[in-house]
């Protein structure tokens, strides 16, 4: 197997799970819907209480295949088929890193980040993919009434291999939505026993479907919990998990894997498919804590000190620089990466994560700055589609003490103000040298 200089990668990707959703986050069975495939996980690892994303599907994918904050590489929100979109191939991805240290790579999942020949997975770094290469709510299109195909591109699940062109599988319809994650599963863990008996180390993205709406269970999991679909789908994604760490444990993969299992955004907001954060407000689409914290579990047998939690702040582009020096490969020094190395931190050589803070926007608009225990909101909108807009005067938050960001305490800590927008303009500063790209360029 793998010796530890070059240790297998697998990061598992939920969409759109709530940080109070999984029974280690304090939901589980309260949620009707117990997890103890991920419970089990998270005490043989590292928990984040503090991990966070951004604000839609394709803003966090693009942070954690590029490195860098959305507003920088044109990943601004999910746009619809036959519209341009995704990393332009100026963008050296963490596939691509990782390949070029002798890697085997492969995606199974929704991707997310381009939707044209050339920004397939396949083109960008993966030797082989499966999955969607949009988001998951073009499932219902076929059986919505009035559905013209003459006039919307076809939803099809794909695949394809490096220096091949992809093609459709099968169209995507509701009955492909409800067995999606189990076939996503099973190429993973033929993958893995490839490599495994090839002896070549691998990294291994797995972006499921759970619980993107529409939340509907494979078959096998309606009417599990009695809960209703979606509490069946968390069941389901739950028994997933725990199909791919036995796999690695069985393949005697365990002590030179890295295993990640995180979300991608704060939960679901559309009724039925309703998530929940816990005890942060909010859902993603927008600036609150319940958008931008997310569940976060690390596993390195031997390596990573097993039974930890950790309140440390650590934003999804951290994953790109850690995952990338894990390996040996150096990041791009032509453009800003915005990932810190998390390593030492994760391995417990050092308490306190490598980032204070950092900036979150929302499309082109800074809405908001966390630094410390301390939120700035720039713009107020604690739902979705219902906000004041732009502030006159910044609400101040902190988060430690007002977990639901509910008083704003501006007036007597305005000394927070210094050091959160000095973050800022040092941020923006770097726009004028390494100017963003605009959502849509072509490559």
């Amino acid at each position: 197997m793998p010796s530890r200089a070059s240790p297998n990668i697998v990061l598992i990707l939920a969409d759109n799970l709530g940080w109070g959703e999984l029974g280690c986050y304090g939901g589980g069975a309260l949620r009707g819907a117990p997890t103890p495939h991920i419970d089990a996980l998270a005490k043989q690892g590292l928990l984040l209480q503090n991990f966070n994303v951004e604000s839609d599907c394709v803003p966090t994918r693009s942070a954690l295949m590029s490195g860098r904050h959305p507003i920088r590489t044109g990943c601004l929100q999910s746009v619809p088929p036959g519209l341009p979109q995704g990393l332009t191939r100026h963008e050296i991805t963490l596939a691509q890193l990782l390949s070029g240290q002798g890697y085997a790579t492969a995606h199974f999942g929704k991707w997310h980040l381009g939707d044209v020949p050339g920004r397939f997975p396949s083109d960008r770094g993966f030797d082989e993919w499966y999955g969607i290469p949009r988001t998951t709510d073009e499932s219902q299109f076929t059986s919505t009434v009035g559905f013209d195909p003459s006039v919307v591109d076809l939803p099809w699940i794909m695949q394809g291999h490096r220096g091949e062109k992809s093609e459709g599988v099968k169209v995507y319809d509701l009955e492909a939505r409800r067995g999606i994650d189990a076939d996503l599963v099973d190429r993973s863990i033929e993958f893995m026993q490839r490599k495994a008996a090839a002896r070549t180390p691998f990294f291994l993205y797995l972006p499921l479907v759970h619980l993107h709406f529409p939340t509907l269970p494979h078959p096998e999991f309606a009417g599990r919990t009695g809960a209703g679909d979606f509490a069946d789908s968390m069941v389901e994604m739950d028994h997933r998990v725990g199909q791919v760490v036995r796999a690695i444990d069985d393949l005697g993969l365990a002590d030179d894997t890295l295993l990640i299992f995180c979300s991608d955004n704060g939960p679901e907001f559309r009724a039925p498919y309703r998530g929940t954060a816990g005890p942060w407000s909010g859902t993603y689409h927008t600036a609150m804590e319940g958008s931008l914290r997310v569940p976060f579990i690390v596993r390195w047998p031997g390596r990573i000190p097993a039974g930890r939690v950790s309140n440390e702040i650590v934003h999804v582009t951290d994953l790109y620089t850690t995952l990338a020096g894990l390996a040996g490969a150096r990041v791009p020094q032509d453009r800003p990466i915005d990932g810190l190395d998390q390593l030492p931190f994760f391995l417990g050589q050092q308490d306190k994560s490598a980032r204070e803070g950092f900036a979150f926007y929302i499309k082109n608009e800074l809405r908001a700055v966390k630094w410390r225990d301390w939120k700035l909101h720039f713009y107020w909108e604690p739902q979705v589609n219902e906000g004041k807009g732009k502030l006159e005067s910044p609400y101040l938050f902190n988060i430690t003490r007002d977990p639901k960001e509910e008083t704003d305490v501006l007036v007597y800590n305005t000394w927070v103000l210094g050091p959160v927008l000095k973050l800022v303009k040092s941020f923006q500063d770097s726009f004028q040298k390494h100017p963003n790209t605009p959502p849509g360029q072509p490559d």
